[in-house]
C-alpha cells in the first residue's frame, strides 16, 4: 500500500508540474506517453478502490498532504481529491493545453498531427488524443437537441473553443505576442485540404459568446492577427460562404474593415472580358479566383450586416467610379458596375 500512495503522490505532483511548471517545454513524446501512463494508474486505483472505505480513507489522507505541499510551491494549484482520479488523463490534457510553455511540437502529437517530414508517432496512447476528444465532444453537440442551425461544424465549434482557452493562456502569462502569433500560425494551417477548415475554427472562435475579459482579449488578438494575415482573409473570403462572413461582419468591427479592404482589392484586381461580357479576375491577380456575381453579394451581405457602414461604403465606391472616370456605361469601371449591382 506504501507503493500505491508514493504512485498517487508522484501523479498527482505531476499534474500540477504539467499545469504551472516551465518544465513541460523539455517534454519529449516518451515524457508525454509516460505522464499520461501516471494518469492512467490514478484512474485504475479509483476504480479498484473506491468501493473499499479503508483504503479510500487512507488514500485521501495521502492527497491532502501532497496537495498541502503543492499549494506552497504553486500559487494558483488546483487540489485533486479522490474523486478526480477517474478523469486524471482529462485533468493531464487539459493542464497541458493551458500551460503556455508547452511546445507546438508537443501540440502536435496530442492533435496526431504530423510534420512536413512525416514520421510516424510511437506513443499511439497519446497521438491524438484531442482529436478523439474533439470527435466525442462534436458527436455528443449532434445528438443533443438545438434550437438553431450552427454556421460551423460542431468539431470546428469545438476546436475553436480550444483555440480561444490556449490563446488565453498565452495571452494570461504575459507571453511574448511573437509566441502567439507562431502558436496561431501552427494550429491554422492554410495548405491545399486544410484551409477551409482553418477558416471554420477561427469562424467559431470569434462567434464564440465572450463571456470573459480573457475571452475578449483572445478574440481581440485573433482579429488583429487576421488583420495583419492578408492571405487568411483572402482564404476565409473565398471558401467560406457569403452568410457567414455576414454574422462575423456584424459581431466584429476589426474583422467588418479588414474584409471589407478585402474585397476592394479583389475588385481592384478585375478586368472587364468583352468576350464574357463580364468582370474576371485578372491573371496577374495573386487573390484567389471570385467571380464578380459573387463578388456582389459580398458587398451585399456586408452593406446587410453593417447599415452603419452602407453609408460611407457607398460614397466611398463612389469616389472610386470618379476616379475611373464616372461612367454609368457598363464595363468602364468596375466599382460604377458594384454600385449598381448593390443597389438592385
Amino acid at each position: 500500500m506504501e507503493a500505491v500512495l508514493k504512485n498517487v503522490a508522484s501523479a498527482v505532483e505531476l499534474l500540477a508540474v504539467a499545469a504551472h511548471s516551465d518544465a513541460v517545454s523539455q517534454w519529449d513524446e516518451q515524457t508525454l506517453s509516460r505522464a499520461f501512463q501516471w494518469a492512467g494508474y490514478c484512474e485504475h486505483v479509483y476504480t479498484r478502490f473506491h468501493t473499499n472505505s479503508a483504503i479510500r480513507r487512507v488514500v485521501e489522507k495521502q492527497l491532502q498532504h501532497t496537495n498541502a505541499t503543492l499549494r506552497d510551491a504553486f500559487a494558483d494549484y488546483n487540489e485533486v481529491s479522490f474523486m478526480d482520479l477517474p478523469r486524471c488523463e482529462h485533468l493531464l490534457l487539459r493542464a497541458l493545453l493551458n500551460n503556455p510553455q508547452l511546445p507546438i511540437s508537443t501540440i502536435r502529437i496530442l492533435f496526431g498531427l504530423k510534420n512536413g517530414t512525416s514520421r510516424r508517432y510511437h506513443y499511439q496512447e497519446v497521438t491524438g488524443l484531442c482529436s478523439h476528444l474533439i470527435q466525442c465532444k462534436s458527436a455528443c453537440e449532434v445528438l443533443c437537441p438545438f434550437s438553431g442551425l450552427s454556421t460551423v461544424s460542431a468539431e470546428a465549434e469545438v476546436q475553436g473553443e480550444m483555440l480561444m482557452k490556449r490563446l488565453g493562456a498565452l495571452l494570461s502569462q504575459g507571453s511574448d505576442p511573437s509566441q502567439a502569433e507562431h502558436f496561431l500560425h501552427s494550429s491554422l494551417p492554410l495548405c491545399e485540404g486544410a484551409a477551409r477548415h482553418s477558416c471554420l475554427v477561427i469562424t467559431a472562435a470569434l462567434l464564440t459568446a465572450s463571456d470573459s475579459a480573457g475571452q475578449t482579449s483572445s478574440q481581440s488578438f485573433l482579429l488583429d492577427w487576421l488583420q495583419k494575415e492578408h492571405g487568411v482573409l483572402q482564404h476565409m473570403g473565398s471558401t467560406l460562404p457569403s452568410a457567414v462572413l455576414k454574422d462575423l461582419a456584424g459581431a466584429h468591427r476589426k474583422f467588418r474593415d479588414a474584409y471589407f479592404g478585402t474585397l476592394k482589392k479583389w475588385a481592384s484586381e478585375m478586368e472587364y472580358s468583352l468576350s464574357d461580357g463580364e468582370w474576371v479576375p485578372a491573371c496577374t491577380a495573386a487573390a484567389p479566383a471570385l467571380s464578380f456575381p459573387k463578388m456582389v453579394e459580398h458587398f451585399s451581405d456586408l452593406f446587410d450586416a453593417c447599415p452603419s457602414l452602407r453609408r460611407n461604403a457607398e460614397d466611398e465606391l463612389l469616389h472610386l467610379k470618379i476616379l475611373d472616370g464616372d461612367f454609368d456605361a457598363r464595363g468602364l469601371s468596375v466599382w460604377g458596375d458594384i454600385l449598381s449591382e448593390v443597389k438592385k
